[in-house]
């Protein structure tokens, strides 16, 4: 019997020697202020200010976590993918979009933002005051980014075309300045511009909030093809931990923790109040990839094969992979939490977030 016993330990220590020693690279398309390792907006930047990934793999000594933030946000973390230098990261629809068709080889693992508004702001002494009004301006925009198609959306729905607008590609860290100093008319963003318009430095003159339910923007969770087929099991790690901390930050019980989760960005807290203002986490954060979703992507697709961005077509059927999300689900009970939207983005069975809302 101790025989047995002593050779079972041995086998035990050998097999953890011998444990293959994994490190998890995590890449996110965007940095906090002052060159914070923090971001704030998702699901997913809320797990990793509340170290939700390292808390799941605490235990596992063969598994290092790295993050990684871009300035440089989708284009630049594309470049990432594109070097093997990343295994999950969330992307806006465009540059995931791009990065697909041109050969980077991932998967679509579940929805880390929708209905995610734009805003168009200027200077507090503009004379623009509407969508109409950016004709012939020069406006700043970051190209690339899931901004520039939900920006031509937006300029569409008012009979604009990007050659209407004098757009100057800045991200947002030079358009913030060159918006204040006057060196740009306008600048088509996010809620980045709320603090500045509530000190009075900016006005907001447009949001897609409360418009169109198909405008704004959408991004995703993906993983490389060849670490899901090396890892399936951690892969289903990683989504379910991701999904827990969706439906935390989902429940409006918690929406103060998540904008203090979110804080540490950098931004405050008063702009993530501003920008949901009227909306719900519930609503922004829905992990599901619905009708809803699939349709925007297969719309982005289009737009970006009819605005030369991609040459190559992206078929969004093949890219989805849902098994992992709908384990997470089903795991976590999770399956009737959040709500189903249709392609027009009309709630088709409703979750039990939103069923409590509306009692």
């Amino acid at each position: 019997m101790k025989r047995l016993i002593v050779a079972a330990l041995a086998a035990l220590v050998a097999t953890a020697a011998f444990a293959e020693d994994v490190t998890i690279r995590f890449g996110y398309p965007g940095i906090g202020l002052d060159n914070r390792q923090y971001s704030q907006g998702d699901a997913t930047s809320y797990g990793r200010a509340r170290a939700y990934i390292e808390k799941e793999f605490a235990a596992d000594k063969n598994i290092k976590i790295e993050w990684t933030f871009f300035r440089g946000a989708g284009p630049a973390l594309n470049e990432a993918v594109a070097a093997n230098q990343l295994d999950f990261f969330l992307l806006g629809d465009l540059p995931a979009i791009v990065g697909r068709s041109r050969g980077l080889d991932h998967k679509f693992l579940f929805t880390t933002g929708r209905h995610q508004p734009i805003y168009l702001a200027v200077p507090a002494d503009s004379t623009i005051a509407s969508i109409d009004d950016v004709k012939g301006k020069k406006v700043a925009l970051f190209k690339g980014t899931n901004l520039q198609l939900a920006t031509d959306r937006v300029l569409s729905t008012h009979g604009l075309t990007e050659k209407d607008v004098r757009f100057i590609n800045l991200d947002t860290n030079a358009a913030v300045p060159a918006l204040t100093s006057g060196n740009v008319d306008a600048v088509f963003g996010g809620p980045e511009y709320l603090a500045l318009a509530k000190k009075g430095i900016v006005k907001i003159v447009y949001t897609t909030k409360g418009d169109d339910p198909t405008l704004g923007r959408n991004s995703s969770y993906l993983v490389t093809t060849a670490f899901e087929q090396a890892h399936p099991d951690l892969t289903q790690r990683v989504v379910t931990t991701f999904v827990k901390a969706a439906a935390f930050a989902s429940d409006p019980a918690n929406t103060d923790e998540v904008f203090e989760g979110w804080s540490l960005s950098g931004f405050p807290k008063e702009t993530f109040v501003a920008d949901l203002q009227g909306d719900t986490l519930a609503n922004r954060l829905n992990p599901l990839i619905d009708d809803f979703v699939v349709a925007r992507y297969k719309d982005q697709a289009a737009r970006a094969k009819a605005y030369g961005l991609i040459k190559a077509d992206v078929d969004v059927d093949t890219w989805l992979e849902p098994k992992y999300l709908q384990q997470a689900l089903k795991d976590l009970k999770l399956e009737t939490y959040w709500s189903s939207f249709g392609a027009a983005g009309e709630i088709v069975k409703a979750g039990d977030l939103d069923r409590k809302q509306t009692n």
